[in-house]
């Protein structure tokens, strides 16, 4: 059976199971930051959820766990519908696109 897929404008998240390599917890909860409009994908209360980094400075969009601690956490966008998560771990990714040559982060 797959995990539960959440997609919120340009980011999805995956239901998964607890990361077992070590993590760095961001001091934000913010998934997604729009480069061109400065729009935030983020979770709202700073209680619900704990944001977490493979890497001690992440990159844009990589490697980014999401645990939410609470019941639920409600995931906003200036754009888009908010959504709930319900507790648990997940794995966060930015939408990628491709142009000839390379493959980028797409931007908001």
């Amino acid at each position: 059976m797959s995990s539960p897929l959440y997609r919120h404008g340009d980011v999805l998240l995956q239901a998964t199971s607890a990361p077992t390599a070590p993590l760095h917890r961001q001091p934000h909860l913010t998934l997604a930051h729009g480069e061109v409009t400065g729009h935030r994908h983020q979770i709202r209360d700073l209680n619900a959820a704990v944001l977490y980094s493979a890497a001690p400075t992440p990159a844009p969009g990589r490697d980014q766990f999401l645990h939410v601690t609470a019941p639920q956490a409600t995931l906003s966008h200036e754009e888009h519908a908010p959504i709930r998560l319900p507790a648990g771990w997940y794995r966060v990714w930015q939408q990628r696109e491709y142009t000839p040559g390379s493959v980028r982060v797409v931007l908001d």
